[in-house]
C-alpha cells in the first residue's frame, strides 16, 4: 500500500481534538432527509465517544460538509479536509458521490469509512484505504428481486432517469430475474410523464413498477398517477432505492404511499446499544430514526475502536480495517474482501424488505429478509 504521510495534525494527541471528517448530504439536491438522519447518528455517536474519554484521551471533533448530491463538491471537500488533517472521513448517503469522495480519498491516502452508499463499484481498483457498511448494491437488490418472484413478479417495469446507480440497479434485477423466468422492461422518465407510464405499464401488461428515480421528482407524482389509474388496480409498486423510508414520504403520499416495498438494512431485533440510540435519536429528531442514522452512529462508532487501538496515523487506520471487531447497532462489524467489491466490506449487514402497513402508515412491516 503507498502510504503518503500524515500531517502533523492527524498525529497529536497532546490534547488537541481528533477531527473526523464528515460528508453529509444537507441541501438540495442532495436527499436532505436522509443526510440529516445521517449526520444524527454520526452526531450522537461522537458524543458518547467523548462522554467516555475521547481518542487516547482527545476530544472527537466532526467536521462537516455538505456534499448536496454532487461529486465534484465532495471531492473538493475531501481535499480541504485532507488539508484540514482530519485523522479519518466518515458518512455520505448517494452512491454516485460516494464513488468521487473515495476515488479522492484513495488518491490522497486517506482512510474513509462510508456509511450509506452501496454501488458496487465504490473504486475503480482495489484500495486499501476505503470500507464500507452498507451492503453492495449487487446484494441487496437480488434480494429484492427474489421477493418480487416470491410474491408472484416476473413482469417487471422500471421507471428510471441516466445514473450509473439506476443503470446498475437495473442490471441487477435483469441479470437476476431472466434465469428465472423474468422480464424487465426499462421506461426512461426524460421522455415520459406520469400519464405517459401509466399508459407504457398497461401495454406491457407489467405486474410490478420499480421506481428507480429522484425523490420526491419524479417519484412522488408517478406514484399518485399509479395509484389515481384504474387499469393498474392491481399492479405492486416497489421502490429498492428506499425513497419510502423517511417521514416526507408518507407525509407528501399519505395512503398513497403505504404497501411499497423498499430495501431497508436493519436486523429483525437492535442491539442493547441500536435500542439505546434509538431512543437517543428518535427524541433529537422528534422521529423515528431511520437505518441512516444507525449506518451513521456505526460508523463512529468503527472509526473510533479503531483510533483508538491503531492510534490515529491514517496509514495504521487504513491497515486495521480486516482487523476490526465492533459490536454496533445492528450486530457485529467486520470487514472482509468480497468478490467484485473494491473495498473493504462489512461481512453480512442486515437487509430487509419492508412497506409501510396500509392500515397504520407509520408502521413498517417485514415482508423478506436476506
Amino acid at each position: 500500500m503507498s502510504t503518503p504521510p500524515s500531517p502533523p495534525a492527524a498525529e497529536r494527541t497532546d490534547g488537541s481534538t481528533v477531527q473526523i471528517g464528515a460528508l453529509v448530504p444537507l441541501t438540495r439536491p442532495g436527499w436532505a432527509e436522509a443526510g440529516q438522519h445521517l449526520l444524527a447518528g454520526l452526531e450522537l455517536a461522537v458524543r458518547d465517544v467523548n462522554e467516555a474519554g475521547g481518542i487516547l484521551g482527545n476530544p472527537v471533533e466532526l467536521v462537516v460538509r455538505d456534499t448536496a448530491a454532487d461529486p465534484e463538491r465532495a471531492a473538493a471537500a475531501v481535499d480541504e479536509l485532507a488539508r484540514l488533517g482530519v485523522a479519518a472521513l466518515a458518512g455520505e448517503y448517494h452512491s454516485v458521490v460516494a464513488r468521487a469522495a473515495a476515488a479522492r480519498a484513495d488518491a490522497l491516502g486517506l482512510p474513509f469509512l462510508c456509511s450509506s452508499a452501496v454501488l458496487d463499484a465504490l473504486t475503480d481498483e482495489p484500495t486499501e484505504w476505503v470500507a464500507r457498511l452498507a451492503p453492495p448494491q449487487s446484494r441487496g437488490w437480488q434480494i429484492y428481486a427474489d421477493f418480487l418472484l416470491s410474491t408472484g413478479h416476473s413482469r417487471i417495469a422500471v421507471a428510471t432517469q441516466p445514473s450509473v446507480y439506476w443503470a446498475t440497479g437495473t442490471r441487477i434485477l435483469r441479470d437476476h430475474l431472466a434465469p428465472r423466468g423474468g422480464t424487465v422492461t426499462e421506461l426512461d422518465m426524460s421522455a415520459l410523464d406520469p400519464t405517459a407510464l401509466c399508459d407504457e405499464l398497461v401495454a406491457h401488461r407489467a405486474t410490478a413498477l420499480l421506481l428507480l428515480v429522484g425523490h420526491p421528482e419524479p417519484a412522488v407524482p408517478i406514484v399518485r398517477s399509479v395509484r389515481r389509474d384504474q387499469r393498474l388496480a392491481e399492479i405492486m409498486i416497489g421502490a429498492p432505492a428506499g425513497q419510502p423510508e423517511f417521514a416526507e414520504w408518507a407525509t407528501l403520499l399519505g395512503d398513497d404511499g403505504a404497501a411499497i416495498p423498499f430495501l431497508r438494512y436493519l436486523p429483525e431485533s437492535l442491539t442493547p446499544l441500536g435500542v439505546r440510540v434509538e431512543k437517543a435519536i428518535r427524541e433529537q429528531l422528534a422521529e423515528a430514526p431511520s437505518f441512516v442514522a444507525f449506518e451513521g452512529y456505526d460508523t463512529i462508532a468503527v472509526l473510533a475502536d479503531v483510533l483508538r487501538t491503531h492510534g490515529v496515523d491514517r496509514a495504521r487506520t487504513a491497515e486495521s480495517w480486516p482487523h476490526v471487531a465492533v459490536e454496533g447497532t445492528r450486530g457485529q462489524i467486520q470487514f472482509s474482501r468480497t468478490p467484485g467489491i473494491s473495498v473493504w466490506q462489512w461481512d453480512r449487514p442486515p437487509i430487509q424488505v419492508v412497506d409501510r402497513d396500509p392500515a397504520e402508515p407509520d408502521r413498517f412491516r417485514i415482508l423478506h429478509a436476506g
